[in-house]
């Protein structure tokens, strides 16, 4: 009998576990994330690139096991009857839209508003042809705005610009002549593609921060942004 009961009681106490689990599930923010834009002018952006950075930010939110995301086919479909342009504004009315008909609570939009790589020569290169080989080393700075809209209500609940910088180096074989312009999958092991992913990581851990922890990383976000700030404001001279 006296099993039975523990049994029994371990059986209530695994109920309790799944039940609270699912509930716990069923209560995630449902998330959207639009097409990224490019208000930079970045040399590797192209038609896709704006998705691309969709789909990786998806995929870093739906890894943290605390949002459900809307796939990117049903918003994509919902975005093409909407009037959400390449300034990544969105009216109320289309944000009720969105919401209305991906099942999105929240829509997130992403705009690049800066974007730079610096190449320099490390020395011992040389030139036959037009084609260079060389040492070189490279440093990418990348800066993405960050919106959240709640689709019931229009209005941006959170916000944030997520920085990276990154550095590189090692030896190079390139064309001494005309430009250079790749598609996103291109840039995934230089410092451009390790900054871009970096800023999308950042963004991913801030959103769980702000919008389902809620706890001590709150603190941390908030001095990251005094340090993010002042350090914009002392690289320049204000009169």
């Amino acid at each position: 009998m006296k099993k039975l009961f523990v049994l029994g009681a371990a059986l209530l106490v695994a109920q309790a576990i799944f039940v609270a689990s699912a509930d716990a599930r069923s209560h995630r923010p449902v998330m959207a994330v639009a097409e990224f834009h490019d208000n930079a002018g970045v040399a590797w952006w192209n038609t896709g690139v704006g998705w691309d950075l969709s789909d990786m930010l998806t995929n870093e939110l739906a890894d943290t096991g605390d949002f459900r995301m809307v796939e990117r086919s049903k918003l994509q479909h919902v975005l093409g009857e909407q009037d959400l342009g390449a300034s990544g504004r969105v009216s109320r009315h289309t944000a009720a839209r969105i919401g209305k008909l991906t099942g999105a609570r929240y829509l997130v939009m992403g705009s690049i508003s800066s974007f730079q790589q610096n190449t320099q020569s490390s020395g011992g290169g040389f030139s036959i042809g037009g084609i260079s080989i060389g040492n070189k080393s490279t440093h990418a700075y990348i800066a993405v705005d960050l919106r959240v809209v709640n689709t019931r209500t229009g209005e941006i609940e959170y916000s944030r610009t997520v920085e990276a910088h990154t550095k590189g180096s090692g030896v190079s074989l390139g064309l001494s002549h005309g430009g250079f312009s790749g598609h996103l999958n291109e840039q995934k092991k230089t410092p451009a593609g390790k900054a871009i992913r970096a800023v999308i990581m950042e963004a991913s851990d801030y959103l769980s921060c702000v919008m389902v922890e809620r706890d001590s990383c709150m603190k941390d976000y908030a001095a990251k942004e005094r340090r993010r700030r002042r350090h914009t404001l002392n690289s320049v001279d204000l009169e």
